[in-house]
């Protein structure tokens, strides 16, 4: 199974495809797609939207892990992240991924095995569990790597539980 994990962002969204092969995770490909501020919104989301949907059609994900959207005081960040993860979602549509959505705790707690895990606790382990040979930057592209195990973990749950 390959699952593509999401991490939306307006200037960085970072994506990481990751392969489950029984208990095994081996990394496909992961980045992540930069805008700049010069440009337009639309231009920015199209930006999004047509560099995912060539990485879905080029690595054939068999599920779309997305972090659910959480509203904090700063709305002139949600806001631009609604956006992209509108977009984000539109590209699994699009290529009719199954969509799996997951909080910011249980992503940490699924990836480091504490809810509460700091940043650099999520890309130790994201580091470790791919094998990787350095931690990936930026932390955008750390998150959706974080983002795209955690929907290999949910899955494998459910799977079990309906065995």
């Amino acid at each position: 199974m390959i699952a593509l994990g999401i991490d939306p962002g307006t200037a960085i969204c970072g994506y990481g495809f990751v392969e489950t092969r029984g208990s095994r995770l081996r990394p496909l490909a992961y980045g992540s797609i930069f805008t700049t501020p010069d440009m337009p919104m639309e231009q920015r989301l199209m930006k999004i939207f047509d560099e995912l949907d060539d990485l879905i059609k080029q690595h054939k994900p068999d599920v779309m892990g997305v972090e659910k959207l959480f509203f904090s005081r700063n709305v002139t960040t949600a806001i631009p992240v609604g956006q992209a993860r509108g977009v984000v979602l539109l590209a699994a549509a699009k290529n009719n991924l199954r969509l799996v959505e997951r909080t910011p705790m249980q992503i940490k707690q699924d990836v480091t095995g504490y809810g509460k895990a700091t940043k650099n606790q999520v890309i130790y382990m994201v580091t470790k569990l791919l094998h990787l040979p350095a931690p990936p930057k930026p932390d955008d592209t750390a998150d959706a790597l974080a983002i795209a195990i955690c929907t290999t973990y949910c899955l494998r749950s459910v799977a079990w539980r309906n065995a």
